[in-house]
């Protein structure tokens, strides 16, 4: 059945080992053939290096063979390297006569002779040489790759030709789409008279198909001819190789039974310990795991009974345990598959539970009767919810307890509110009704005991405030310094780790090879003990959670190494001890921000009490009770409001502002009502003063006495002693009489009332020291209105201003003089540095103080000098001696001696007199002047002398004015 096509001539291989690779795809880039071996083996010579192998079913598996190709056996064994077959292209294409003729050569192209490539051929000798040797070793396959390719290319233009449903691998001609495909009827329809073209159409189908067979035939030829050696030594050599197969089946068998005697004798037994160990092994492995499983299943009864007793720090220990426990180890357990949602429900209800009872709990610690006793309620309590909220992170906790402070501190005051109105039978509580009016209808002392009750109770609520806070900060501190401790160690390891790094790399490597080989059986080499379940879950966290080899051997449980938690033991500054865990995934920022909300929550409470006390004074002040209250009863309230600030500031750290700034406003308040109404009166007793001397009662000198030292300090009253002591007729300062008048004995009261006032009330020196300034100068104006302008004459109805009413007017403001510097360092004293350029009021006052004394001497000296220039102007030289003008001058001398003598100090009454008496001199010179009369020792000069004499005589015998220099001689003009 050869095709009557000639074909190529098919290249011969050197190398029986080679094949032709069909691809897959024939669209594929064609690759070069790789060689594989033989088919068939060769014949068996004794030497099994020379033996082949058969074709891989798992190398091969995927690439075509010449076992792919089916063809009938007389195409096979047709030999396809006759010589009809040798032909070419042109033979083929242009018919058998074509023959080949000879090219002229081109008259272009030089003539290339040996000659030409002598030169090459020296220097490729030794390179040949080279390869030759090269060959020698290695076989090159070039030649045949290339050929191979040539031939793959042209077989593959034939196949090409075929139509494709031919190369379909579902190819049958049953099917009636492929036989129509293949066989047309159209083209044996003999109707319509087309016969003739039908028969020619029919054998063109089989010529068609016949070439199709001749181009497959050819090309499978072609592969055979491949093969064609080991083919033929195949068919040739089939005998030897049943021969071969049969020796070689009883070899394997007689192997099998050598080898099942060895596996009964030396491994069977050895096998069945190691199949035992490991059964035994896992079931230890399976029973550690149901009592896992049955201690996991006690977690929500036990969590529940923790609950019962408020162990919710344990509780929620039992809860995470568990649940990292059912993650790690009992991951995939279909009975467990809802209980890691119940016990996240569960740790949800606990949050809830921890909330409300802390609420509880601070509502009980503030609300429980407020007696000396601070001590913290059940501070275990405490502690276990204060680390149970900070394990959750529920760091807003301590609002609670700010709400709560908030009711507890108007209770507190509603409460003391309703204790005293009902033991006062005053107040009919059905009629009135409202807390606020009942209160209203309270008496001072009754008010102020509710008001220091009140304070006393604020008092301890805040010290029982700050120990349950200290607490709490107690324990978030510790918690921080667990935290800093935690991370120092953690740097520790670190640092000592990076030095073993390296080992340790290589350990967890051989530790993972070594677990990956021997897996099965590693748990059964161990020996007893050896293995520690917790350092097995810390290699492999995937291991199962005990593999000890006895059922004694301690067994698995919830506290496993993996869910264990590093504690370590605290004590807060109450003494109660609590373990801290690894578990408190707080910051250091974290915990710094909640102590400092934690503290600041003290100075809040410190804030409530205060804002609460100030509504309190604000609903009695409505009615201006506050305003209304004396001195001494607004200085106690001011001490009892003070003290109660400088306690909460001692207890809380912290000035709270808003009750000082009430006391303050109430403070200015009372300062204006104060300064009102002693001025009022200063200024009613100033219009009903007759500027006489007044006696001095004895309860004034010892109001005078008390300032000693520069000390202002009021004396207690004792009414027995001053109703047996007679008023006196001056009052004493330091040693020195002062004859004073009714008002300035109380403006002094006054003065020290201000002063004792800045004392009780240190808030109000600043303005007292301006109120007691506009008093002084209202006292230094006022007076010198009613005296030296002489309004008293209208206002009391005096009939002269006498210079008795001068003196004594002068020496009263001496006597005020004589307290500035006291008053002065008083204030300065109580004063900031700050404050001191208020000091200068003081100096002006005093300098105006000096101005009026000084305008009051003057006032005195004018009026004599009016009365000598009276008399004088009328003096005539002549006889008697003394004259009637000299007598009349003396007279007036003596009375003005008389009058101011008992009221000025000796020393100023001598100066006031030597101004005097140079009022006279020059008067008197002046007269003399006018009179002509001349120091001459004349008659008139006589008479003269005997006058001055005369008036010498009666000035120096006044009391004391016996040792004044008069200096008589200047009344005569000096000779030039």
């Amino acid at each position: 059945m050869a095709s009557s096509h000639s074909s190529s001539p098919v290249p011969q291989s050197n190398s029986s080992d080679a094949f032709f690779k069909k691809e897959a795809d024939a669209t594929k880039r064609f690759r070069p053939v790789q060689s594989l071996p033989d088919v068939c083996p060769k014949e068996p010579t004794g030497n099994p290096n020379n033996l082949h192998d058969s074709p891989s079913l798992v190398v091969d598996q995927q690439r075509w063979t010449i076992y792919h190709s089916k063809v009938n056996l007389p195409a096979a064994l047709n030999d396809p390297r006759l010589a009809k077959r040798e032909s070419d292209f042109f033979t083929k294409t242009w018919g058998v006569d074509f023959v080949d003729t000879e090219v002229t050569p081109s008259f272009y192209l030089p003539q290339i002779t040996k000659e030409h490539f002598a030169l090459y051929q020296q220097e490729i000798t030794p390179r040949e040489k080279v390869h030759e040797r090269c060959k020698n070793i290695c076989t090159p396959k070039d030649t045949f790759d290339r050929t191979l390719l040539h031939t793959h290319d042209k077989s593959r233009t034939d196949l090409e030709q075929v139509p494709k449903i031919f190369m379909k691998p579902d190819f049958a001609l049953e099917d009636s789409l492929t036989f129509n495909a293949v066989l047309p009827w159209s083209h044996f329809s003999t109707a319509g008279g087309k016969g003739n073209r039908d028969a020619a159409s029919s054998k063109l189908l089989q010529e068609k198909l016949s070439h199709y067979l001749d181009i497959v035939e050819v090309n499978i030829a072609h592969q055979i001819s491949l093969r064609s050696e080991a083919f033929f030594h195949a068919m040739t050599s089939q005998h030897e190789l049943q021969d071969y197969l049969r020796k070689t089946s009883q070899a394997v068998k007689l192997l099998r039974e050598k080898i099942s005697k060895i596996d009964k004798v030396m491994c069977e037994g050895s096998l069945r310990v190691l199949r035992l160990s490991l059964t035994r092994n896992n079931c230890i492995k399976a029973y550690n795991k149901l009592k896992l499983m049955a201690t996991v299943h006690q977690t929500q009864p036990t969590v529940q009974l923790l609950l019962s007793t408020s162990e919710y720090v344990g509780a929620l220990d039992l809860i995470a345990t568990t649940q990292e426990v059912l993650q790690q180890e009992l991951q995939g357990i279909h009975s467990f598959r809802h209980l890691g949602s119940q016990l996240c429900e569960l740790e949800k209800l606990i949050d809830k539970m921890m909330i409300a009872e802390f609420s509880t709990y601070a509502r009980n610690d503030l609300n429980r009767p407020l007696e000396d006793d601070c001590q913290i309620l059940e501070e275990e309590r405490l502690v276990s919810l204060v680390f149970g909220l900070l394990k959750q992170r529920k760091l807003n906790f301590y609002e609670i307890y700010g709400d709560e402070m908030i009711n507890t501190a108007k209770n507190i005051i509603k409460q003391c509110v309703v204790n005293t109105v009902s033991q006062i039978e005053e107040i009919d509580t059905e009629v009135v009704v409202k807390l606020a009016d009942q209160m209203r209808m309270m008496n001072f002392p009754q008010w102020f005991d509710l008001l220091k009750n009140i304070f006393s109770k604020f008092t301890i609520f805040l010290k029982r405030v700050k120990a349950t806070l200290n607490t709490i900060r107690s324990v978030v501190f510790l918690v921080l310094d667990k935290n800093q401790k935690t991370r120092d160690l953690e740097d520790t390891l670190q640092k000592n780790s990076a030095k073993e790094s390296m080992v340790d790399s290589e350990v967890a490597y051989l530790t993972h090879e070594g677990m990956f080989i021997s897996d099965a059986f590693g748990d059964a080499e161990l020996p007893a003990g050896a293995a520690d379940p917790a350092s097995q879950r810390n290699t492999s966290p995937n291991s199962e959670p005990c593999s000890s080899d006895s059922v004694s051997e301690p067994e698995c449980t919830t506290d496993s190494s993996s869910s264990k938690e590093h504690t370590s033991s605290s004590v807060t500054p109450g003494g109660v001890e609590m373990m801290i865990g690894d578990d408190m995934k707080l910051t250091d920022l974290e915990l710094v921000r909640l102590a400092n909300n934690i503290q600041e929550l003290l100075y809040n409470a410190s804030d409530i009490c205060h804002d609460r006390s100030v509504k309190f004074l604000m609903a009695r002040a409505k009615d201006g009770f506050l305003e209304k209250l004396n001195s001494n009863e607004f200085v106690t309230l001011s001490r009892l409001m003070e003290g109660f600030i400088l306690d909460t500031e001692q207890i809380c750290g912290r000035k709270s502002m808003s009750l000082r700034g009430a006391l303050q406003s109430q403070a200015n308040r009372f300062v204006n009502r104060f300064h009102e109404e002693r001025k009022t009166k200063l200024s009613l007793l100033l219009d009903n003063e007759r500027w006489k001397q007044a006696e001095v009662p004895a309860e004034f000198q010892d109001l005078v006495d008390s300032v000693s030292d520069g000390r202002i300090s009021l004396p207690e009253k004792k009414p027995t002693a001053t109703e047996e002591r007679k008023p006196a007729e001056f009052l004493i300062v330091e040693g020195q009489k002062y004859a004073t008048v009714g008002t300035v004995l109380l403006l002094i009261r006054i003065i020290l009332e201000y002063c004792q006032c800045v004392d009780n009330i240190p808030s109000i020196t600043t303005d007292m020291l301006t109120r007691l300034s506009d008093l002084l100068k209202y006292f230094n104006s006022r007076s010198c209105q009613l005296v030296l302008g002489a309004g008293a004459l209208q206002v009391v109805g005096l009939k002269t201003i006498t210079t008795k009413n001068l003196a004594l007017s002068s020496r009263c403001l001496q006597l005020i003089v004589h307290y500035i510097p006291i008053i002065r360092a008083h204030f300065e004293a109580r004063l900031q540095p700050k404050q001191f350029s208020m000091l200068r009021h003081f100096d002006h006052i005093t300098k105006d103080y000096h101005d009026h004394i000084a305008e009051i001497s003057a006032k005195l000296v004018a009026i004599m000098d009016s009365l000598f220039d009276k008399l004088l102007s009328k003096y005539e030289v002549k006889a008697p001696v003394p004259s009637a003008c000299f007598r009349n001058i003396c007279k007036q001398m003596a009375k003005m001696h008389e009058a101011i003598y008992d009221l000025l100090p000796e020393e100023q009454t001598q100066m006031l007199f030597l101004r005097i008496n140079a009022s006279y001199k020059l008067h008197l010179k002046r007269q003399l002047a006018h009179l002509n009369v001349v120091n001459d020792g004349g008659p008139l000069n006589g008479l003269v002398t005997s006058d001055v004499a005369f008036y010498t005589g009666n000035l120096q015998a006044l009391k004391g004015l016996n040792n004044l220099d008069l200096n008589m001689a200047e009344i005569w003009e000096q000779k030039r």
